[in-house]
């Protein structure tokens, strides 16, 4: 785990905000106003957004309230598992804890909890893409009994009977009457702003005050072009595609993308994971298998398995895997570390609200 000295809450923002829309602080006499913190700005080495806010536009009201509902552990059948146990802002909305995500009653899932950011540039959602709307993905861990165990409609009569639940949904929406729509809502307001765009990476390629690669990070992004990036694809670091990466030849535990499609070529398919912060969001995976960077590099180098829908690049010129001399993984690795976003991770927007107590 890594600390940083926080600079105070508005240079942050101002920070962060004139690395995404280029402010030119080179204008004398010219007064550059404080940057709105619960503005959604695209990163101006990133791809056009999925989710745009047209319908929920974010307001600070609508913000907050998202994120106490991520926080709350009333959500959950027992009270006591909430979205932010499992994704913790220190390790980019991943969970170091376990292989497996664990919920109510200490229940064990099948699946490693991903990590979380720039959910608004993703048309769909968990390791099988169940979900195709950012404002519904909370519905799953919702009523998943082995996650937080709950029905919608308890957790929509636990919140209108919390009155300062009440009046935060009055102040975001208008309403006294809380549904599971405004719920979402405001749910996503929060996610949304979940925007990871500020690593040495994203400094590096914007040409943002000097920041340079070392002969190692350089290489590694050689590296990561020749043989990654085809996957983990643009500033993203994913294509948001559906591939057998060799882990398993028998998929009868976790068919993966074929529970969603019933299509047997999706048979052992999972979603390709962003990278970002990929230095923080260890166990590795979807069944959280690897716990450091080099054994995953170790598996694309000499521990793929084959199974009929092996992804094609991974079978080429009658070999399994990506060559990698150990040389090339240490490079590679240097590379990877340079897409950590410490302010992303230490962002006080971010932070569980104290003890959650609206109805106290």
């Amino acid at each position: 785990m890594f600390k940083i000295k926080l600079r105070p809450y508005w240079l942050l923002c101002l920070a962060v905000a004139g690395a995404f829309i280029g402010c030119d602080r080179s204008q004398k006499g010219t007064e550059m106003p404080e940057p709105d913190p619960y503005a959604f700005v695209a990163p101006a080495n990133f791809p056009e957004s999925v989710y745009r806010f047209q319908n929920n536009p974010v307001t600070k009201e609508g913000f907050e309230l998202g994120r106490m509902l991520f926080y709350d552990g009333r959500l959950s059948g027992d009270n006591s598992v909430s979205c932010g146990t499992c994704h913790r802002q220190t390790f980019a909305f991943a969970d170091h804890s376990h292989d497996l995500s664990h919920g109510v009653g200490n229940k064990l899932g099948n699946r490693n909890t991903p990590a979380m950011a720039n959910l608004a540039w993703m048309p769909e959602f968990f390791w099988d893409g169940g979900a195709n709307h950012l404002e519904v993905t909370p519905l799953n861990a919702i009523t998943n009994p082995v996650e937080m165990g709950e029905t919608l409609k308890n957790v929509i009569d636990k919140l209108n009977g919390m009155p300062g639940y009440r009046e935060k949904f009055r102040a975001a929406f208008g309403h006294d009457t809380i549904n599971s729509q405004l719920m979402f809502r405001a749910m996503a307001q929060f996610t949304g702003l979940l925007v990871s765009a500020n690593s040495r990476y994203d400094r590096y390629v914007r040409r943002e005050n000097g920041v340079e690669f070392t002969a190692d990070e350089k290489e590694g992004l050689q590296l990561f072009t020749a043989n990654c990036a085809s996957c983990h694809a643009t500033d993203l670091f994913t294509d948001h595609s559906y591939r057998n990466n060799g882990l398993d030849s028998d998929f009868a535990r976790d068919p993966g993308r074929e529970i969603v499609t019933s299509d047997p070529a999706d048979r052992g398919k999972f979603k390709v994971p962003s990278l970002r912060n990929v230095a923080l969001t260890m166990p590795y995976m979807h069944n959280g298998q690897f716990y450091t960077l080099r054994r995953v590099l170790d598996h694309y180098a000499s521990g793929v398995k084959d199974s009929p829908t092996l992804d094609p690049l991974l079978r080429q010129n009658g070999r399994l895997g990506i060559p990698l001399t150990e040389d090339q993984k240490t490079k590679l690795i240097a590379f990877l570390n340079t897409l950590t976003d410490a302010a992303f991770c230490n962002d006080p927007r971010f932070r569980d609200p104290i003890n959650n107590s609206t109805d106290q």
